[in-house]
């Protein structure tokens, strides 16, 4: 089934771009002022998968963002509970679809220049998304048509089999995906972002050591396994971050960001 046609509309500080015929199929779309063609970060914001959290927590990110001469793609999706229908497959099908109508969504923005970004359950699913080319076909997400040059990951749930107090009944992981590992072993398989790697482009982690919300053993985890595979991953741990310091423009978490996006501006690496 093709994606529908975007349509956009006025929205303050940006336009609001429709991906999918459902109410929580947009995005929004924010660009400098100065003329194209424009980088772009697509932003995945977190809040455990569940109704309760949307967009409007990246819109600090997204402003600085296009502050910094990018174009920021910021993606709504439909979460679990709240009469949302989210969870698997259909949380990974807006995803991979938001991120690819980004092909028909505005003739500034430079999709050879392309970074995926979230944080938190976003951070998943950003790394997630970064693994569409190598799921096999028929999975939700295969065969991306906007394909990324690098992924930052905010402190991610990189490993969702190791986050086990949320694979438990009751937990998290266990709603995203509709049961415990032993539950659903081919589900897990293709939504764990560290069954993925080597991922084929750059990945950037950071996350506070102290973080009380999500461990930082999840992207230390992360790293260890992309490194022995092979693959081209840095972990940041910004002293005294918080989980949500990630998304305030002014913190030291941020500014790990921002530091190491500016290099993909002219060439896609990390």
């Amino acid at each position: 089934m093709g994606l529908p046609r975007i349509a956009a509309d006025a929205l303050r500080g940006g336009t609001r771009h429709r991906y999918a015929d459902h109410r929580w199929g947009v995005c929004e779309l924010h660009v400098p002022r100065a003329a194209g063609p424009y980088p772009v970060v697509v932003v995945l914001h977190g809040g455990s998968w569940r109704a309760g959290y949307d967009r409007r927590v990246m819109r600090p990110v997204c402003r600085d963002l296009v502050r910094r001469g990018w174009a920021a793609w910021n993606v709504e999706y439909r979460r679990v509970g709240g009469g949302q229908d989210g969870g698997w497959p259909a949380t990974f099908e807006d995803v991979a679809a938001a991120i690819d109508a980004l092909a028909g969504a505005d003739p500034r923005l430079d999709l050879g220049r392309v970074v995926l970004l979230g944080h938190s359950a976003g951070g998943h699913l950003a790394l997630w998304a970064a693994g569409r080319p190598q799921l096999p076909d028929g999975a939700p997400g295969a065969g991306p048509r906007v394909l990324p040059q690098a992924v930052i990951a905010q402190a991610p749930v990189a490993n969702l089999e190791r986050a086990r107090a949320l694979v438990e009944p009751g937990g998290a992981v266990n709603a995203l995906l509709g049961g415990s590992p032993e539950e659903q072993p081919e589900r897990y398989a293709l939504a764990n972002p560290v069954r993925q790697v080597p991922l084929g482009i750059p990945a950037l982690l950071v996350h506070g050591p102290e973080d009380r919300t999500v461990s930082v053993g999840q992207s230390r985890d992360y790293a260890q396994a992309a490194r022995s595979a092979g693959a081209a991953v840095e972990l940041v741990e910004p002293p005294g971050a918080t989980h949500r310091d990630h998304v305030d423009p002014r913190s030291t978490a941020w500014a790990a960001v921002t530091s190491r996006l500016g290099g993909l501006a002219g060439e896609p690496t990390i």
